[in-house]
């Protein structure tokens, strides 16, 4: 793997110290960049272009040339290991993703197999590797995955939920089924990332995008529990490749995300920045949170905002600037542009020595 010309990102996940704040953006690539629509049009649509690894390259690279970030993130789905493990994965248009098969039962469960990287998901696998290639050290690579409980929301949902329902009821009326599956997942995800990173991946990211639909206890229970157990089993495998994992809705949980061995922990906006900093005591690095919706204001609206949540983190290393969630197709590059250079502008003030 080449040596990185820009290794902030890294570097401010180990808390080390930096000149300024390091930037990239959840969806980064994606459909609000004109150039990502031509690509996806070209591949003949959003699984296809998934499923390329060259495609999956030229998108991965865009954001980085247009805008100059930090990292990039690999281009792919987080429900790459439900549909590796024979569910059938397509997207309904208005609906977002769905399966042909669901997981309600426990001979569904007795049916699953921990997808093989290489086999199951050699595309993917191919996928970073190009793009580690084609970065040639430029900016580190950022690898993911869905945590076990939001893949378990979809398998067992069928598609997108709002109410949550099913797989509700299997957590609290089937506990055994659904630890069962839970367990299934985190050795699959455990494997999925290990073999990202074994083929180049600099860091990775748990999208743990459905935790916060649970109470305190089960949270604990039926989230965090799988992704600390993911994160020590990289460690086990001997990966010391820096983890970040994200809960959207997380706040509450903070500390108790940072006691399970990552080195960051993703923020929506709900989040005050200062204040989990003040409660995490500078154990890992924090990253987010600007609202998305914030890069519909003016410009100079955009700037402030930046230069609020660069005030509220504070100075020293240990900030990875992005937004609190994903970003949305509806979002004017320009204002992409105006956050990552107010990021660039306004943070060395942060890191003088």
């Amino acid at each position: 793997m080449s040596t990185l010309k820009n290794d902030r990102l890294l570097r401010a996940l180990r808390r080390e110290p930096l000149d300024r704040t390091p930037v990239w953006i959840m969806r980064q690539a994606g459909r609000y960049l004109p150039e990502y629509r031509a690509t996806r049009e070209r591949a003949g649509g959003f699984i296809e272009l998934m499923r390329n690894p060259e495609m999956c390259c030229e998108v991965t690279l865009q954001p980085i040339d247009r805008f100059d970030l930090d990292a990039g993130i690999l281009f792919s789905d987080i429900l790459t290991i439900p549909d590796a493990m024979g569910l059938g994965l397509y997207f309904e248009t208005g609906e977002g993703p769905c399966f042909k098969r669901s997981v309600r039962s426990e001979a569904d469960i007795d049916a699953l197999h921990i997808p093989d990287p290489e086999q199951d998901l050699g595309y993917v696998m191919d996928a970073v590797r190009t793009i580690v290639r084609e970065l040639g050290g430029r900016v580190p690579l950022i690898g993911f995955s869905g945590s076990p409980w939001t893949l378990a929301t979809y398998m067992v949902e069928g598609g997108s939920t709002r109410e949550f329902a099913r797989v509700k009821t299997m957590a609290f009326a089937e506990p055994e089924l659904m630890h069962r599956l839970l367990g299934i997942l985190a050795d699959a995800v455990t494997a999925y990332l290990a073999a990202q990173i074994r083929a180049g991946a600099a860091a990775v990211q748990v999208f743990d995008t459905w935790g916060g639909s649970l109470g305190h206890a089960a949270y604990r229970e039926f989230s965090l529990a799988y992704m600390q157990r993911i994160v020590q089993g990289l460690r086990a495998l001997g990966h010391t490749e820096p983890v970040i994992l994200f809960t959207k809705g997380g706040g509450q949980w903070i500390e108790a995300i940072a006691a399970t061995g990552c080195e960051g922990v993703g923020l929506d906006w709900t989040t005050d920045l200062g204040h989990a900093r003040r409660q995490t005591g500078g154990r890992v690095a924090l990253q987010g949170n600007m609202d998305p919706s914030m890069l519909r204001a003016p410009p100079a609206r955009v700037r402030q905002e930046v230069a609020a949540i660069l005030d509220s983190f504070g100075e020293g290393s240990g900030h990875v600037f992005n937004l609190g969630h994903g970003i949305t197709p509806d979002i004017n590059p320009e204002n992409v542009r105006v956050l990552v250079e107010s990021v660039r502008e306004l943070s060395p003030a942060y890191h003088r020595r």
